[in-house]
C-alpha cells in the first residue's frame, strides 16, 4: 500500500476487540501478561495510525465486566498496566491532539488506576483531533441497564413521558452520548463474537474479523481493516441501487 495515501471513505469511529494477547504468549511459553505487555505496544501503534489517518474516534475494549473473574494476579497485573500506560501516554496525548474518555463501571477500578485515570481524561479534555474512547470494567448489557433504570428514574418524577423514548434519547444516556456510533468493529485473533461489546452502538457498523492476534496487530493490518471497509457498500436498509442514487 501506498504510505502516502489512505483508503477511503475512512470510517469515522473505530472499535476494536484487542483479543488473542493471553493465547500469544501462550504460543511462546510465556506468562499472559507478557502478552498483555505486549499488547500494550499495538494500542500505541493503533492510536498513533488513527490519528494519522484522520479518524476521529477511536474506542477500544480494554477490560470487561467479565474480566474480573479472571485470576487475581493477572487482574493485578492489568491494572499496573494500564496505570503505567496512562501515566507514560499522557504528554503524548496532549501533543497529537488525543483526547481520552472512560467507558464503564469507573468506580470498580483500584483507587490509583482511578486517580491516574481521571488525571488524563482532565488533563486531555481540550485535545480535538482523536477521541479515545477506553472501555474499562465494561459490559454492554450494564450500560443498556443502566440507561433505563435512568430513563425510568425521569419518568418516574414527572420529567419523562413514555413517548419520549425513541433511538436518540436512549442513545443520550449511554456512555457513548455526544459521539457518533462506530463505523467499523474490528476483532483480532480469529475469533467472531461480539462478547458484549456496544451491542447498541454497533447495529450497522461493519465487522471486520482478522486472525492476526492483537500485539501482532500494527500499522499494516491497521490499514489493511480500513481498505476492507473502503470496499464495502453500506446500505443501512436501503437497497444498492438506492445508495448509488
Amino acid at each position: 500500500m501506498d504510505e502516502t495515501r489512505y483508503p477511503e471513505p475512512l470510517p469515522q469511529h473505530v472499535a476494536i476487540i484487542m483479543d488473542g494477547n493471553g493465547r500469544w504468549a501462550q504460543k511462546r511459553h510465556r506468562p499472559r501478561l507478557f502478552g498483555h505487555k505486549a499488547g500494550a505496544d499495538s494500542v500505541r501503534v493503533a492510536v498513533e495510525t488513527a490519528r494519522e489517518v484522520g479518524i476521529r474516534h477511536l474506542t477500544l475494549y480494554a477490560f470487561s465486566t467479565e474480566n474480573w473473574q479472571r485470576p487475581g494476579l493477572e487482574v493485578k497485573g492489568l491494572m499496573g498496566l494500564l496505570k503505567n500506560y496512562l501515566k507514560s501516554e499522557l504528554d503524548n496525548m496532549k501533543k497529537n491532539g488525543v483526547r481520552l474518555e472512560c467507558f464503564g463501571q469507573k468506580y470498580r477500578l483500584p483507587d490509583d488506576v482511578r486517580d491516574m485515570l481521571d488525571k488524563v481524561i482532565a488533563e486531555t479534555r481540550e485535545c480535538s483531533k482523536l477521541r479515545l474512547n477506553l472501555c474499562l470494567s465494561y459490559g454492554s448489557r450494564a450500560e443498556m441497564i443502566g440507561a433505563m433504570q435512568e430513563i425510568g428514574r425521569k419518568c418516574s418524577a414527572g420529567e419523562l413521558q413514555p413517548e419520549d423514548i425513541d433511538d436518540q434519547l436512549f442513545s443520550d444516556h449511554l456512555y457513548s452520548t455526544g459521539q457518533p456510533d462506530p463505523d467499523l468493529l474490528i476483532r483480532t485473533s480469529g475469533e467472531q463474537r461480539l462478547s458484549n461489546f456496544l451491542l447498541w452502538q454497533l447495529s450497522y457498523a461493519e465487522l471486520y474479523f482478522t486472525d492476526v492476534k492483537w500485539p501482532e496487530f500494527r500499522r499494516d493490518q491497521f490499514l489493511e481493516a480500513l481498505e476492507q471497509y473502503a470496499g464495502r457498500q453500506r446500505r443501512f436498509g436501503k437497497t444498492g441501487a438506492q445508495v448509488e442514487e
